[in-house]
Order: C-alpha cells, then sequence, then structure tokens
C-alpha cells in the first residue's frame, strides 16, 4: 500500500503545481490523474494569467518555458449604451496586466519540472473512493485497463495523511456546495483580426451576453455567453454568419476574418462554502467552478495552491490535522469571498438587457474611466485577487 504524506487528485495545471510547490518540503508526494499524459498536455482551453499569477509561476520556476501572450490593454465596453474604460499595464508600471497561455502548454511546462523533482505521477488512475480515517485518508486507485499503471506491481490502495482533490467537479446536491445555473453556454473559438490584436484584450457586455476577445499566439481566443438556444442557432450557421453577428456586437472597432471550430460549455456558479474537510481539501474547480467573465477562476485556484503550500510549510508535522487546514481554510475566505461574488455581481449586473441596469453599466463605466483611484482598485483587483497580493 502507498502511504504517502500527500496525495493530489489531479495533474493538470492545479494539482502540478500544488506538487511543485511543495518538492523541497519533505513530505512524501504523489499525484494520480483519470486522464492520459497526452490528453493534459493536448487541453485547448486558453487561460487568462493576471500578473499575480505570473510571480507565482517565476517563483516555480516555470515562467520562461511557458509560451505566454501579454496583455497590455483592456478595453471594456458594451453594446448599445453609453460608457466605455481602457486599463494600461503602463499605468501602473507592469509589463502586462496580464497574459494568455493554453492550457495544455502551462501543463507541460510544470509536468516537466515535477517529473524533475522525482515526484511520481500516475496517469490513466482514477481515484473512485476516499475515506477519510482519523490519521488519513484511505483512497482506492484504479488504473485504466491497458495502462501502463494497471501492470504496475505496487497497483494497491493509497494510505495518506492529506489528500488535495484538484480535479473534477463538485458534488452535486451535497449541502456544502453553492450552485446557480446561469442559463448561458460560452462559444469558444480562435478568430483572426485585421491589423492584428497588439496585445489588446476586449470585454465587450452585449444584452445577449459578454464576449471576451483574449490575444493569443497570432490571433484572438474568443468566449462568447449566449443563452442555450442561441448557441445552438450559433453553431448552425456557417462561419461567414458567424463572423458577420460578431461584427455586429463590436461594430466598426475591429474588423474579424476567418473563425475556427466552435466548441460549446454551459456555465454556472459552483463552489463549496469550506475548501477544507477531514484530511481533505479542495482546489481548483473541484472548489469552485466561476463564470468567465472576468477570468478569475485559474488565478484563484492559483492563489489556493501558494496559500496551502504556504501554510503546510509553516505547520510541520501532520499535513492534514484540523488545525493547519482550519489555518488554510481562514486564509482563504477574503480571497475565495471576494472573487466568486466580485464574478458573480458582473454576471448578473452585464448579462442582461434591462433598460435601468444598462444605464447603470453605462455610468459605472464612464465613473471607471473618469476616476484613476476607481479603475486603479479594479485593475489591481483583477492582477493580484481580494487582496491584492503580489
Amino acid at each position: 500500500m502507498r502511504q504517502p504524506d500527500l496525495l493530489v487528485v489531479g495533474a493538470g495545471p492545479v494539482g502540478l503545481a500544488l506538487a511543485l510547490a511543495l518538492k523541497d518540503s519533505g513530505l512524501a508526494i504523489v499525484l494520480a490523474d483519470a486522464r492520459p499524459r497526452a490528453a493534459v498536455l493536448a487541453d485547448p482551453r486558453v487561460l487568462a494569467l493576471a500578473h499575480g499569477t505570473r510571480l507565482t509561476l517565476e517563483r516555480l520556476g516555470v515562467w520562461d518555458a511557458l509560451p505566454v501572450t501579454p496583455i497590455r490593454r483592456i478595453h471594456v465596453s458594451q453594446q448599445g449604451g453609453f460608457g466605455r474604460t481602457e486599463l494600461r499595464a503602463e499605468d501602473y508600471r507592469q509589463p502586462a496586466l496580464g497574459y494568455v497561455v493554453s492550457a495544455g502548454a502551462l501543463a507541460g511546462a510544470l509536468r516537466a519540472a515535477v517529473e524533475r523533482s522525482g515526484i511520481p505521477i500516475l496517469d490513466e488512475t482514477e481515484v473512485t473512493a476516499l475515506t477519510p480515517q482519523a490519521d488519513a485518508v484511505v483512497a482506492t486507485l484504479v488504473a485504466t485497463l491497458g495502462s501502463p499503471a494497471a501492470s504496475a506491481p505496487d497497483d494497491a490502495p493509497c494510505r495518506a495523511r492529506l489528500v488535495a482533490c484538484a480535479e473534477g467537479r463538485l458534488d452535486a446536491g451535497s449541502r456544502d456546495v453553492v450552485e446557480r445555473d446561469y442559463r448561458q453556454h460560452a462559444l469558444i473559438a480562435r478568430i483572426d483580426v485585421d491589423g492584428g490584436h497588439r496585445d489588446r484584450a476586449f470585454e465587450r457586455f452585449t444584452p445577449q451576453g459578454p464576449i471576451a476577445l483574449l490575444p493569443c499566439d497570432s490571433n484572438f481566443a474568443l468566449v462568447q455567453v449566449v443563452s442555450p438556444e442561441r448557441a445552438d442557432e450559433l453553431l448552425a450557421i456557417d462561419d461567414a454568419g458567424y463572423v458577420a453577428q460578431m461584427q455586429e456586437r463590436f461594430g466598426t472597432r475591429l474588423r474579424f476574418g476567418t473563425v475556427s471550430r466552435r466548441h460549446r460549455y454551459p456555465l454556472g456558479l459552483r463552489y463549496r462554502r469550506d475548501p477544507a474537510g477531514a484530511r481533505t481539501v479542495w482546489l481548483g474547480n473541484a472548489a469552485q467552478t466561476l463564470h468567465p467573465v472576468a477570468g478569475q477562476g485559474f488565478n484563484l485556484a492559483l492563489r489556493d495552491v501558494w496559500a496551502l503550500a504556504d501554510t503546510l510549510l509553516r505547520h510541520r508535522g501532520d499535513p492534514g490535522g484540523a488545525a493547519v487546514l482550519d489555518a488554510y481554510a481562514d486564509s482563504r475566505g477574503l480571497d475565495r469571498f471576494g472573487a466568486i461574488h466580485f464574478t458573480d455581481a458582473l454576471v448578473r449586473v452585464f448579462s442582461n438587457d434591462f433598460a435601468p441596469l444598462r444605464q447603470l453599466r453605462g455610468a459605472g463605466l464612464l465613473a471607471l474611466d473618469l476616476i484613476p483611484p476607481l479603475r486603479d482598485f479594479v485593475a489591481r483587483r483583477m492582477m493580484f485577487g481580494a487582496r491584492a497580493w503580489p
């Protein structure tokens, strides 16, 4: 039976970052992921990394290996109403407000660093049960038939002093889980624009939902939020028709070219009230799934990772002890509450065409443009989180 100090469930960017942050801690660490290694590294999702996330990835020693595209300006506006604002990196003496990278590339850089550290990763190995006991959690590991792990001689139950669940959805129906269906779907694609992106990002609020354009390589990564019914319509039209409706949403500010294949994802808010339990902690999407409107999800997850690693390094001894996990949960309360409710408020205010709110949105955007301290607060909130930590 494996008996690590820490079992990390999920070898995506969140789980790998936690293992890497603790590589010199003296803790025996094992990662398990149900997916094949190649599937994790081929993840096509695009992540918006805040400036604070860059600082953490630099500390982990992987930043220089990442093929990132900087965001130097963010233009925020609404269709059919007054008010707009622009956030500029030079106003905060930063090289960029944020960066864009594919999830697969980030996982690849983190994985290479974890492998160099000698921490074992069990690919194609599903954790099917977790049973907390007084001094450990007994985990049932099931290797995929035909996978390399299936023939390993030490394939057996695992007994860990602490389990970090860093992948997977939240437990639906649990009393500790808050859920809200936004009745929205996100359409994801790549789209070209005449003249290139020039390191600019756009957030455009429309009556049908927000549209984000993130500079990525030579084109934009597109996230368009619409109702499920509208998503059906947009997936049914050809590329030319889709580009035409995008042009209508943005007007003449940008001239769109070709668009890639579109994918859709349902959107909702789901989060655990308490990110720590009996010898178990939840991170990333296992702790909270946020709307992509402000790009807060992965950045919040990485702040969770860094705080957990810091807590474990400061509280030597039993990593799964109740006092240790209580200290971690207490340290994350303000930031988690702020990110979750900040994102939820943006969705509620900016994802409808109620006339009074449309006027309020315009006034808010105008205030951001005219009142530098307010604009600075929003910019630093997006760069560093609720506590604006570097």
